[in-house]
């Protein structure tokens, strides 16, 4: 197995240098988010996830996690590191100090989210999937629901779920058949079946809170008649102690292709007592704060996999003895070269170091987004980091988890043969990394929602709050020769993104199917721009530090190096997206259903 070491100098790289975190939280009236305090919290995050989470990676993978009669048993070792970091106060990290948390801003919690997924992915669903379940009850449940169940798991003492979808209906939720009947104590009665609950059922905390999405008995039909509730597994007392079990079990656990360490369960809920979050029928609102959330964590996960496979094959090809160099011997004391003097060794590492890296400063700056509509003193200042969020998330969660999962694979490329054997934990990573294009809304849905919803719905108005951000970037690095091998495409290609969302919207306008075409290679391409941004500005701190005279001389050579291979070998992939997002939906659809097998 790959040993993870959380990369913490890129990481102050990002925080420090990129996005000058001090001064955000100082914006925000975060005082307690000190240097001092940031910098403690990513060590001890550092240590947790190295020597905690990370030894039990395989466990999770080998053991998986066990049914028995409804009951479902944890990995060895799970449930001992939950309870270390319930004792060392990380769920309530980020959290209203009124409801027992420590009142950090949001961007610090995702850091460490990043270092505990990296770690172990499997196991940093269970908290993960509370944090979700925090956000809903804290934007729209009532005091006491809150003082109930938000308080607990804050605490860490209990865990939150999310139950979505069923079996028929995917996506789709508007067809959802979970009914909930009122009781006469104003609670309701909850039945239906659920499946894909991620942490659904599990040995690691003495209660479990279900988000549910149900239908009232006279909801309309659609996505328009959904209601949200609050589901515990066990009942709560009038004091706040666990009561009796409530009529919610674990039908089944799913046999999945990885993240087998976590329990990815069949939820049957049979008259279990619940209790409606929200308006009536505005269930799908509110749970969009779960969602949203959800997808920025996802997000994380594409950037896991990239730096773990980054980090795997960065070792091997460093020690791995084979063939000699096209130019010559370079380790002629040795009866081989190690593979990384190899050219095409060399585009695997570089892609992967580009993803990761990259990644962490797109997901750390919509992290800051989140903190200031959070945290802002004005609503201008909300608003206007709402529809950057809003038109980010997509983009994080789509395609980091696309190129999170090739930089998987080439992380195993670089192993060769030695990458397709378990005990490597390379195909092991491949495999944990390919649930992250599909839950939260597949790479497609992530499209349209990005396409048709963001920008299209709004007149390419979401898209600029973007590309003027690009704009002025450019604007202010003009006469720069050093930036100009960065700025001139960017420059060119943020105009062009305006140009060509402007052709797809007006051929949608005759057919609707257009938007559907292009949507897919439409977010890819917004995502290397997107980066391109990221990795733009990495080049222009990198060559500052370096005027200047540094001692990490190495560290910014290679932002730059790093940066150059980005613009010359994966930007230009968005030439052949512009081509084949405008080729229009006639080639996808001309075909007949049934024309398509013979």
């Amino acid at each position: 197995m790959p040993e993870y070491k959380a990369p913490l100098r890129d990481i102050r790289f990002v925080l420090n240098e990129m996005l000058d975190t001090e001064q955000h939280y100082v914006n925000l009236g975060a005082d307690e988010a000190s240097p001092d305090m940031v910098d403690a919290i990513i060590e001890e995050g550092a240590k947790f996830s190295e020597q905690v989470l990370a030894p039990l990676n395989r466990v999770g993978d080998t053991q998986g996690c066990q049914w028995n009669d409804g009951e479902v048993t944890t990995p060895d070792g799970f449930k001992e590191a939950y309870q270390q970091f319930v004792e060392g106060g990380w769920p309530s990290l980020a959290h209203n100090t009124e409801l027992g948390g420590q009142g950090l801003p949001e961007s610090l919690g995702l850091v460490l989210n990043e270092m505990v997924g990296s770690a172990n992915w499997s196991w940093s669903m269970y908290p993960g999937l509370s944090h979700g379940a925090m956000n809903t009850i804290e934007a729209h449940g009532t005091d006491e629901q809150k003082q109930t169940y938000l308080t607990q798991l804050i605490s860490g003492n209990w865990t939150g779920t999310m139950c979505l979808t069923e079996p028929h209906c995917g996506t789709d939720l508007g067809l959802l058949r979970t009914k909930a009947e009122p009781n006469d104590d104003g609670s309701y009665s909850v039945s239906g079946t659920k499946i894909f609950i991620s942490a659904g059922e599990h040995d690691m905390a003495e209660n479990i809170v279900h988000i549910v999405l149900a239908r009232l008995p006279d909801a309309p039909e659609g996505t328009k008649g959904i209601s949200l509730f609050i589901v515990p597994k066990f009942n709560v007392n009038d004091d706040g102690s666990v009561g009796d079990r409530n009529g919610v079990a674990c039908g089944s656990l799913e046999h999945k292709m990885g993240i087998h360490g976590n329990s990815t369960c069949v939820m049957n809920f049979d008259g279990a007592k619940g209790y409606l979050i929200g308006p009536p029928n505005k269930g799908l609102n509110c749970m969009f704060t779960f969602m949203n959330t959800a997808r920025l964590g996802t997000a994380i996960q594409g950037l896991c996999h990239a730096e773990v496979g980054f980090q795997g094959s960065l070792d091997y090809a460093r020690e791995r003895l084979q063939m000699r160099s096209l130019t010559g011997p370079k380790a002629p004391e040795k009866s081989a070269d190690p593979i990384i003097v190899h050219p095409d060794v060399r585009r695997m590492l570089l892609t992967q170091k580009a993803f990761a890296e990259g990644g962490r400063a797109l997901i750390y700056f919509a992290a800051q987004q989140v903190d200031i509509v959070k945290h802002a003193e004005t609503d201008e200042e909300r608003e206007k980091a709402d529809a950057l969020l809003s038109f980010l998330t997509p983009i994080a969660k789509a395609f980091l988890t696309e190129v999170g999962f090739e930089s998987a694979n080439l992380g195993l490329q670089c192993f060769g043969g030695h990458g397709f054997i378990s005990e490597w934990g390379m195909e092991q990573n491949v495999r944990d990394s390919r649930i992250s294009m599909l839950y939260e809304g597949t790479t497609g849905i992530q499209a349209l929602d990005l396409l048709g919803r963001k920008v299209l719905m709004t007149q390419g108005e979401s898209l600029k709050t973007f590309t003027k951000i690009v704009h002025k970037f450019c604007q202010a690095a003009e006469g720069d020769e050093a930036m100009a091998p960065y700025v001139g495409p960017l420059a060119k290609l943020n105009k062009e993104w305006g140009e060509l969302t402007m052709k797809i919207g007006m051929s949608a306008m005759q057919n609707r199917e257009e938007v559907g075409a292009a949507s897919v290679d439409y977010l890819m391409y917004s995502g290397y721009i997107v980066l391109g941004y990221f990795w733009a500005r990495s080049a222009q701190i990198a060559q500052q530090k370096l005027a200047e005279g540094t001692t990490e001389e190495a560290f910014y050579q290679a932002k730059l190096a790093t940066a150059n291979f980005y613009f010359a070998r994966i930007l230009p992939r968005t030439q052949t997206l512009a081509t084949t997002m405008t080729s229009g939906a006639d080639n996808l659809m001309a075909l007949a259903a049934e024309d398509f097998a013979f």
